[in-house]
This record gives structure tokens, C-alpha cells and sequence, in this order.
């Protein structure tokens, strides 16, 4: 199984949620015709997403090479001058972010809603 996403908005913040593993070697090796995550994270910037949540709570699996695509989105959304946050993932996702220091450079928040008020305060600052 990979991940699969629907998309969704929440204000001005767009939410992926998404439901699976996240591993590019798993989509790659079971020949799946699963879209890459980067791919449409690529997409939504591309018309006009700036702020991209991605809404973790029924991922069950991360490996190395998922790690190396949520960072992957994460740059495609910051060189369109825009940010990636993650919220809501199980422990054990949330353990391999601490475990990799992955939480701090992707910023993971716990709730989806915490996370959404998380670019509405970086809005106040910057404009500050």
C-alpha cells in the first residue's frame, strides 16, 4: 500500500490528508501507479498553495526514503516563497521525527489546529 491524499481547505492553508505509507522505495518496487507525494505538493504550489499542511493521522508507516520526500515537499513549497507544516501523526511517526530530528526541521505540530494558527501567528510577525 502507499499513501494516497485528499485535499482540502482550511482558510487560507491548504491540508493534504493523508492515508497509507509513506515510502517512495514501497511505490517504486510494488510498481504502483501512485502519484508521488513531492509531485503534488508540486501541484498545488504551482496554483497557488503557499501554506501546505499535511494532515499525518492515518499515515501507519514513514520509511528513510518517505522522510526524504516529506523534505522533498517541504523545499518545493519554500522555494515558491511558501511554508509545509505536518500535524497529527501517531506516536510512532512522531517518534521517527524526534528520533531523526525531522519535527523541528518540518515542523510538526500535534493538532491540525495548532499547526493551522502556527502560519496565521508567522503571518502577524512578518508583517510586523
Amino acid at each position: 500500500m502507499s499513501v494516497s491524499y485528499t485535499v482540502r481547505n482550511a482558510g487560507d492553508v491548504t491540508v493534504l490528508d493523508l492515508n497509507g505509507r509513506i515510502s517512495l522505495v514501497e511505490a517504486l518496487v510494488s510498481g504502483s501507479s501512485a502519484v508521488r507525494l513531492q509531485e503534488v505538493v508540486r501541484d498545488l504550489v504551482q496554483k497557488g498553495a503557499r501554506k501546505v499542511l499535511l494532515n499525518l493521522r492515518h499515515v501507519t508507516y514513514v520509511d528513510s526514503s518517505g522522510l526524504g520526500e516529506l523534505v522533498a515537499c517541504m523545499t518545493t513549497v519554500q522555494n515558491h516563497q511558501g511554508e509545509l507544516r505536518m500535524s497529527s501523526a501517531t506516536p510512532r511517526i512522531v517518534d521517527l521525527l524526534k528520533m531523526t530530528h525531522m519535527h523541528s526541521v518540518l515542523q510538526y505540530h500535534d493538532e491540525e489546529a495548532t499547526a493551522v494558527q502556527g502560519f496565521a501567528t508567522k503571518a502577524k510577525i512578518t508583517a510586523a
